[in-house]
């Protein structure tokens, strides 16, 4: 009993001076709270702001109605010219389709793969990288297409940006340009076989051809443009394989690669004959 008296007395003298030392950080705390203001101003009420009658909503606006009674809505902004929001929703479709667009109606496809049966004549699977070559098909594709792209800006997409046209004669006049390329560079056998295959009448004349005729015809004119380029490109790489091959042979060394001895001379005479120039003026002159 004396024991817990003791242990009672001992918490007490050890956690009393504690307490006491809070109590009075709380006071110290608290205390400019309690006390009274000295140098200030008491505060001056405001008066309370009397509530407003509410306004009584407005009746919606019936939309706009044709003289035959149908529902018309207007996308086109100040001036009959196009909204902002409505460039910015074409200009996104159009990026979404460009790369459809740049294969199936402009010259990128005949360059790159020109491009690419040189980079294997010479032996090279991976040099230049792919990258290289699509960025110059792409520019050189730009300048072929410029005098093309440069009348659909001025005949049609800046009239319908000053609200001159609407959107269906803006595209219809687009495609003149577009058509008028492709038709120049489609072989007729391509234009018939596609109208066969598509069971289509024959058109009175080539005006009359469509646009999803024309489109696949020319894809296949271009490809049989590049492969005969590509052949004549492959014949004297091709003779300096043969006659390393024929050289080692006669010497002996048929283990040793003919790639390996004849890759040098195929970049020594690329190189000699300004291989890569010769090659982009053949593309370029034969769009003209």
């Amino acid at each position: 009993m004396n024991a817990l008296v003791d242990g009672r007395r001992f918490l007490l003298r050890q956690l009393l001076p504690l307490l006491l030392l809070t109590v009075a950080l709380l006071l110290a705390g608290a205390g400019p709270a309690f006390a009274d203001p000295i140098g200030v101003a008491p505060a001056v009420p405001v008066d309370p702001v009397e509530p407003v009658e509410p306004v009584a909503p407005t009746d919606p606006s019936a939309p706009a109605e044709n003289s035959d009674g149908e529902i018309s809505i207007e996308i086109n902004g100040p001036d009959d010219a196009p909204s902002s929001s409505i460039v910015v929703l074409l200009g996104i479709t159009l990026l979404s389709v460009a790369p459809a667009l740049l294969l199936m109606m402009s010259s990128f496809t005949k360059i790159f793969i020109v491009l690419a049966m040189t980079r294997n004549a010479l032996s090279l699977p991976s040099i230049p990288p792919n990258q290289v070559l699509a960025g110059l098909a792409l520019f050189l594709s730009l300048f072929i297409m410029s005098p093309v792209l440069g009348e659909i800006n001025e005949t049609a997409l800046q009239p319908y940006l000053a609200g001159d046209i609407d959107f269906a004669t803006t595209f219809e006049i687009a495609s003149g340009p577009l058509r008028e390329f492709m038709l120049l560079h489609t072989r007729e056998e391509d234009l018939a076989l596609i109208t066969r295959a598509a069971g289509l009448e024959n058109p009175e004349n080539i005006a009359a051809v469509p646009l999803t005729t024309v489109i696949p015809a020319f894809m296949i004119s271009e490809l049989r443009a590049a492969f005969i380029i590509g052949f004549v490109i492959f014949i004297p790489f091709l003779v300096i394989d043969l006659v390393v091959s024929a050289a080692l042979m006669a010497m002996g060394m048929m283990m040793l690669p003919p790639v390996m001895i004849s890759l040098p001379f195929k970049i020594l005479l690329f190189v000699l004959i300004d291989g890569w120039g010769l090659i982009i003026t053949a593309l370029v002159g034969s769009y003209r």
